[in-house]
């Protein structure tokens, strides 16, 4: 019997296009695995679904018939973390919805299926419209401009929640709004709101030349990683470049859209919040969730991996309506909330939706797949000589899976001494059992989740580095930043952008060796992170 505690709420800030993008997927993902409609409504179709009454002993499920606490198959929905329920009873994101131009966020809110699912008075966009210009100087200047708007849509947020344990932010670590308002706002969260966690969903670019979108993406995320380093708690980090090789090689897709690669961060964001959601002895908040794997505060760039891998989860494993032999119908409604990709699906592959071949889950299999470079979605060798894991995580969803299960995988896995810990701390695998959705039925008995902090990012910021002090080196592209207050008298901020990311790969590095716990801070500024 899991104790019922009461939910720690989580307020979701979607920041520039890639943020609200990203944050759209997430949202429809969380929709389906919660039975919750296109329109806030709960699903009255499937009775195994149970919600919890505090008050007493007793669960009610959707048709109203009660449920025991002691039934083994009770899971514990707990919706409110990520959403509130209005006095009509539909079901509310506590999301924020912030860009500098109206595309992306019109889209959200005025098209598609999930157009009502949102408050609309959570949402701003710039009143010219214009967007920041893929300059994180003008991004970082129009959100000081607008920022009593906006701390004023997360306060009324915040004063809607009862237990608010923090914020979580989605944005583009390379363009102008995520990556210039996205570090305001990190630095606002932190000197309004001191005490709660900061959490990002950083989507870092395409590190190849002739695949980069911005000119200047070296100089916004070299500006963005500063405010990452000092102003949030963890850092999840979404590598573009790992995404698009696990879309072609594992998912067989030649030319991965957008779209697909949206619907691949959206399962990896639903995946690391199902302790949260779905909760049980253990992770069951976010600082539990983060404290072990975060042992000193600048080290909070976490990579992830996935499997079995699909894409387009919440359309392609809805539970059947009809159909045999275990295949997924989605009904109608579920397509149309899919944005009618399973046509555009069919056309590269025939079938609805893409998966590498995995044809039997088990938890040592599992466990064993995550640690694979071809299943983690950072760009580094995580199997060079001297890298190392901090720390791992792996949250394993099954709904049969016995802990007797875990403990011999563990063991079989520690007998092969195929992971390299760092040498001044444990050499242990920390393992959260997670139910899965009742709302979703899927092919594999066993799916893993893994959240790791890994030394291998200091190679994922020096190649950063590299391609910023090329560009930098020949003061090239400097106009528009120099035409914006910040810089307007010199491009000292460049500087010390640069020397914090460097001391961060300095100390990822450090990491490695037995005289880390002796690792000198004195010539360094004052760090943020888990306290």
């Amino acid at each position: 019997q899991y104790p019922i505690r009461m939910p720690r709420e989580i307020i979701t800030l979607q920041v520039g296009q890639c943020g609200n993008q990203i944050g759209g997927e997430f949202w429809k993902q969380l929709c389906v695995e919660h039975g919750i409609q296109p329109d806030g409504l709960p699903r009255d179709d499937h009775g195994t679904h149970a919600t919890t009454n505090t008050d007493d002993n007793t669960i009610h499920n959707q048709h109203g018939g009660p449920q025991n606490k002691n039934n083994q198959n009770f899971i514990d929905d707990r919706k409110d973390v990520f959403f509130y329920q209005s006095d009509a009873g539909h079901y509310i994101p506590r999301a924020l919805l912030v860009d500098l131009e109206p595309r992306v966020v019109n889209k959200l809110i005025h098209q598609g299926p999930y157009r009502n699912l949102f408050n609309e008075e959570n949402v701003f966009i710039a009143q010219d419209g214009g967007g920041a210009g893929n300059n994180w100087a003008s991004g970082f200047r129009q959100g000081e401009q607008h920022h009593e708007k906006v701390l004023d849509m997360i306060d009324r947020e915040s004063d809607n929640s009862d237990s608010l344990e923090g914020f979580v932010m989605c944005h583009s670590i390379a363009g102008g709004t995520g990556s210039g308002m996205g570090s305001y706002l990190l630095e606002a969260l932190n000197d309004h709101f001191p005490k709660k966690l900061v959490q990002t969903y950083s989507v870092f670019p395409n590190w190849s030349q002739n695949q980069s979108d911005v000119v200047v993406q070296p100089y916004n995320s070299v500006l963005t990683l500063k405010r990452l380093t000092l102003n949030a708690d963890a850092v999840v980090v979404l590598d573009n470049t790992a995404l698009n090789r696990i879309a072609v090689d594992r998912l067989k897709i030649e030319n991965p859209t957008v779209d697909q690669l949206n619907s691949l961060v959206a399962t990896i964001m639903a995946a690391s919040t199902t302790t949260l959601r779905y909760p049980g002895y253990m992770n069951n908040d976010l600082i539990g969730l983060l404290a072990s794997l975060i042992p000193t505060p600048r080290c909070h760039f976490l990579m992830t991996g996935y499997t079995p891998l699909t894409i387009a989860d919440y359309y392609q494993n809805t539970i059947p309506t009809s159909g045999g032999d275990g295949d997924a119908t989605p009904t109608s409604q579920e397509a149309a909330a899919a944005g009618g990709r399973a046509s555009s699906n069919n056309k590269n592959t025939g079938r609805g939706g893409h998966s590498a071949s995995v044809r039997k889950t088990t938890v040592l299999d599992v466990m064993r797949r995550l640690t694979q470079p071809d299943n983690i979605m950072v760009s580094a060798d995580t199997r060079s000589p001297t890298s190392c894991y901090i720390s791992i995580l792996n949250i394993i969803q099954g709904n049969d899976v016995e802990p007797t299960q875990i403990h011999t995988a563990l063991q079989r896995m520690r007998e092969r001494q195929s992971i390299r810990f760092i040498p001044w701390g444990p050499a242990s695998i920390q393992v959260a059992l997670a139910r899965k959705s009742p709302f979703l039925a899927s092919t594999n008995k066993v799916s893993g989740f893994m959240l790791a902090n890994h030394t291998s990012m200091a190679e994922l910021f020096d190649r950063l580095l590299g391609q910023y002090d090329k560009i930098r080196r020949r003061n090239a592209f400097l106009d528009n930043y120099r035409r914006e207050p910040m810089f307007k008298d010199n491009l000292d901020e460049f500087d010390s952008a640069r020397e914090t990311v460097q001391c961060l790969v300095d100390e990822y590095r450090a990491c490695e060796r037995k005289d880390y716990v002796d690792y000198d801070y004195a010539s360094r500024s004052d760090s943020g992170g888990l306290e």
